[in-house]
């Protein structure tokens, strides 16, 4: 039984590491900034909080992959040694910082599963992070894990099994987190959208690529929110030569929505602050010419080879007549 119970820390151990590091890379993704607290990395400086944060996420899927890698005889000896002996390390020195995150920053989350672990470090936390310490290092000198001979062991081997998710999911507060977001759409007033995350939908829109030739700073100069709008305000300038460039503020509306919000942009004089239109787009070559000249050159070419492939053989082309020399205008209208 006590066999059995140290069997089957690996695969909770690897799913619990690749778990944290997918659910890390996922905020990341939509939030678009390593930066923005995830757990522990808020202790460290802000120029180190990037370097922590991607190690952290790397090391957890290094682990998870070794622990998966190392479990049968492949992985045997040294290599399982040293990757659960690693993991039994990250998990107390993660136990440690949790311990001084809860003393010097009690607002913070753990951050083990991204944005599921919102609520502040409490007991829970803490047990279930020594609980899987003792587990990976339980795993020291295992033997290559085997499956089970007989459909009782296997009974036995999913109820073990069973029966430790059921004590880390109570020892976890990102289960009834979860739950709460499944079950629950908030009003967009409500709704808590952090700023980078609107910053990084906007930088990534048709809107900022339409108008960017614009602005004048990446920076906005101003953010507020009303309702379930946030406006970003960014400086520019418009007008041209003839008129003359003049200060204006390019400002843009974010609808608060996690995933594709809305976006809306204005410009506004700088010094009356009254809108004004967009500048027109600047003139391009019309396509549609290009591919009339494209016609055109095919169809001389076809010509001049059907006309190759009539001759009567050994007949030589008959040579025209030296044309007049042509005008300007006469060799523009020959690409039309």
């Amino acid at each position: 039984m006590l066999v059995m119970l140290r069997e089957v820390q690996i695969p909770l151990l690897s799913a619990m590491l690749l778990g944290g590091c997918a659910t890390k890379l996922a905020r990341v993704i939509r939030v678009g900034s390593v930066d923005a607290g995830l757990g522990p990395t808020a202790l460290f400086p802000m120029r180190l909080r990037r370097p922590v944060a991607m190690a952290m996420c790397a090391l957890e899927c290094g682990l998870g992959l070794g622990l998966i890698a190392t479990a049968g005889q492949i992985g045997r000896g040294a290599p399982a040694f040293s990757v659960r002996l690693g993991a039994g390390l990250l998990f107390l020195v993660a136990t440690s910082a949790l311990i001084e995150l809860r003393a010097s920053r009690p607002d913070i989350g753990c951050g083990c599963f991204g944005d599921f672990s919102q609520a502040p470090v409490g007991w829970r936390t803490l047990s279930r992070s020594a609980l899987l310490a003792l587990a990976a290092l339980s795993t020291l000198g295992l033997a290559p894990l085997q499956p089970p001979h007989s459909k009782a062991a296997a009974a036995l081997l999913l109820g073990v099994l069973a029966a430790e998710l059921a004590v880390v999911a109570g020892l976890s507060p990102e289960l009834g987190e979860a739950l709460v977001k499944l079950g629950y759409s908030e009003p967009c007033e409500l709704r808590v959208v952090p700023s980078e995350r609107s910053v990084t939908a906007l930088r990534r829109s048709k809107q900022w690529r339409r108008h960017a030739g614009l602005l004048t700073a990446d920076v906005p100069v101003d953010m507020w929110r009303e309702l379930c709008w946030r406006y970003l305000v960014f400086p520019g300038q418009y007008g041209d030569r003839e008129t003359g460039e003049r200060e204006a503020e390019v400002v843009f509306a974010v609808f608060l929505r996690l995933r594709r919000p809305l976006i809306h942009a204005a410009l506004v004089d700088a010094a009356t602050g009254n809108p004004v239109q967009w500048p027109a787009a600047p003139k391009r070559a019309h396509f549609l010419s290009r591919v009339f000249r494209s016609f055109r050159l095919i169809r001389l070419i076809r010509a001049a080879l059907l006309q190759e492939r009539v001759r009567p053989p050994g007949q030589l082309p008959a040579e025209p007549d030296e044309p007049a020399p042509e005008t300007g205008a006469q060799r523009s209208a020959a690409f039309y």
